[in-house]
């Protein structure tokens, strides 16, 4: 494998080269394989761009690959060509802005005259990722990542906070110094009264139910290895007192656990969307928890496996002293805790506080940056 990917990483440097020679355009790149359409910080990012200099070009490129090295020979040919439209963008922008891993961005060499930020997708860290969590059971093989060079050739990355720009600098395997603090867009949806509330309107008017009792929100974080999930799910949904409260599970979109309840599901809404009906945030290793604490929600830690993330992948955060909320493996005790309704809100604020830094445009301070690069 490793012999294969070499021979192929010569062969699209070799082609590269030849689309650099193409003239360099007044042009951002924005690249993500999260999903198949922008996502909704690419687009803040895009508007706010152009609004304030509408000669600039705002090109953007959302495509996943599916299994990523382990896709099927198909997903690998298809993914290739989109890698050739990709090329030809970098070779001719003068700023990329990626929220993920890009195989032609870390993988081939570049003009001088490209900027490559990475903003990353996270509102901050809580697992070990990139080559903190090399050969564990959730991360990447040292092996492939190294010949495919990832998170390399990165001048500059995103971090919500200075709290955690080490976390990421380990994890991206750069200097600290790149590491600018700068809070993702989507902190303005969060500060956002009208997004609040119309996002609020939607989502009771599918799902009305919600109005009627306070909403216990869990979001658990995406496993590999459902096997220990299933059970741990189904205790926390018998320890609700539904008579008393709501429970929406969200669960992550590449879980292969299904909840037979649509309110409970609430199909159509993600989890950040989710927030602004929720009285209360269940999670374990997510990152969602950073966004919750924005909005003051309170917090509990369901930490059934523990000690798999621990021992296996493990978690860039001091778990049990750095969260605020109850932390325990027992749903019945997460429940209890909530029932008696004693939260400590000043230490969730100051846990929002010192991992997003507050600022009320974060988008335009994006864009600001960005401009820094175009001539």
């Amino acid at each position: 494998m490793v012999k294969i990917i070499k021979i192929g990483t010569a062969g699209l440097q070799l082609l590269y080269n030849g689309m650099k020679l193409l003239p360099t355009q007044k042009k951002i790149v924005m690249l993500s394989r999260q999903s198949n359409e922008p996502s909704d910080e690419f687009r803040m990012v895009e508007h706010e761009l152009l609004k304030q200099n509408k000669s600039v070009k705002v090109v953007l490129l959302c495509k996943t690959l599916d299994g990523g090295v382990d896709s099927s020979l198909f997903g690998k040919i298809r993914y290739g060509f989109h890698m050739l439209t990709q090329m030809y963008h970098l070779a001719t922008a003068q700023v990329a802005v990626l929220d993920t891993y890009c195989i032609p961005v870390s993988l081939l060499k570049h003009k001088n005259s490209l900027t490559v930020i990475q903003m990353w997708h996270s509102m901050g860290t809580m697992k070990k990722f990139g080559y903190t969590a090399l050969d564990t059971a959730e991360g990447s093989r040292r092996e492939i990542a190294e010949v495919m060079k990832m998170h390399q050739n990165y001048d500059y990355v995103f971090a919500s906070a200075d709290a955690y720009k080490d976390h990421l600098a380990k994890g991206f395997r750069c200097e600290i110094e790149k590491i600018v603090t700068m809070p993702l867009p989507r902190l303005d949806l969060l500060n956002s009264r009208s997004y609040q509330e119309k996002t609020k309107e939607k989502i009771y008017a599918k799902y009305p139910k919600l109005k009627e009792k306070p909403v216990i929100l869990y979001i658990p974080t995406f496993r590999k290895d459902e096997t220990a999930f299933g059970p741990a799910l189904e205790k926390l949904i018998h320890a609700v007192d539904t008579d008393r409260y709501n429970l929406v599970v969200k669960l992550h979109p590449l879980s292969k656990m299904k909840l037979q309840n649509e309110t409970m599901s609430a199909d159509g809404f993600s989890s950040f969307e989710m927030l602004s009906v929720a009285d209360y945030v269940v999670s374990d290793y997510s990152c969602i928890i950073y966004e919750a604490a924005v909005l003051g929600i309170p917090l509990y830690f369901y930490d059934f496996d523990m000690d798999f993330y621990k021992n296996g992948r493990g978690l860039a955060i001091d778990y049990e002293n750095e969260l605020p909320g109850v932390i325990s493996e027992d749903a019945a005790e997460i429940v209890r805790a909530i029932e008696e309704d004693s939260y400590d809100k000043k230490a969730l604020k100051q846990f929002a506080d010192k991992y997003v830094t507050p600022t009320e445009h974060a988008t335009k301070d994006i864009a600001d940056f960005i401009f820094r690069f175009i001539k």
